[in-house]
């Protein structure tokens, strides 16, 4: 007698469609943003050359005037690094304007990744790129005459300190990035960050502004990072270390919760 043959059953098992894993995802959207910033020719342009630029010109234009011994570009370095720092995390605001304007934030919901990563990405980039940025802004100060005294140790701290505040205000550029409307309008509400380097004691010392200005340069994020950073490289300046973290450590915490409240709005609009 002939047994029927039944038919197999297919066991073999489900597809993943777990995704891929966090570092592998965060990888990717970091390499894309760094992509992304390498083609943006005027966000290079203003996160590099105009804070040089702005260096170049309080030196050998107003640096006579406000140092006469000719000890100013020492003064102005450490306050310029913010300076570029602040530029160069601004086109983050820019970015993720656009990711959520053009839909780019909706199609990655759609995929089985976290959506806070695709923001990750762009603020990793961001750090990484005004690092190298910051590199540039002392190889230029070295070359008109600044001469920074730090040892070995100083160096890691400054660094440490350098990278902690472009986390900070990248993180926040971000949140504006979230909020705004549009590229364009992302672009404008950052202004409010780039301005406050204006009025601290990143170009000049506090005591020399208005009384009612400077209350305010003294007690606002940019100088005591500045004065720290300041003294680190050149062993002048007042070290505030328990305020520059403060105010680091704060500003990273406020965006992410900002982020966690408004990014999932975001997607759902």
């Amino acid at each position: 007698m002939t047994t029927a043959t039944l038919p197999q059953t297919n066991t073999s098992p489900l597809p993943d469609r777990s995704g891929a894993g966090i570092v592998t995802t965060a990888r990717a959207f970091v390499v894309r943003s760094v992509r992304q910033s390498m083609r943006d020719g005027e966000g290079l342009v203003m996160g590099i050359v105009l804070p040089v630029s702005l260096m170049l010109l309080f030196t050998f234009v107003f640096g006579g005037a406000l140092d006469p011994d000719g000890g100013y570009v020492t003064y102005v370095v450490p306050g310029t690094i913010l300076l570029c720092a602040g530029f160069g995390a601004a086109s983050v605001a820019v970015a993720v304007s656009r990711d959520v304007t053009s839909g780019a934030m909706s199609r990655f919901r759609t995929l089985p990744i976290a959506s806070p990563l695709v923001l990750l990405g762009h603020v990793v980039a961001s750090v990484l790129r005004n690092l190298m940025a910051t590199a540039v802004v002392i190889a230029v100060g070295v070359a008109i005459g600044f001469r920074p005294t730090a040892g070995l140790l100083g160096w890691v701290a400054a660094v440490g300190l350098v990278a902690l505040y472009i986390l900070a205000i990248t993180s926040l550029f971000a949140v504006i990035g979230l909020v705004a409307g549009s590229p364009e309008n992302a672009s404008g509400y950052g202004f409010v960050l780039l301005f406050l380097p204006y009025v601290s004691s990143a170009f000049v010392p506090v005591d020399t502004m208005p009384s009612w200005m400077a209350g305010f340069a003294a007690h606002q994020p940019i100088t005591p990072v500045t004065e720290t950073l300041r003294s680190l490289l050149t062993g002048t300046g007042i070290v505030s270390w328990p305020a520059s973290l403060s105010w680091c450590l704060g500003a990273i915490v406020l965006a992410g919760i900002l982020t966690s409240l408004l990014l999932p709005r975001r997607l759902r609009s």
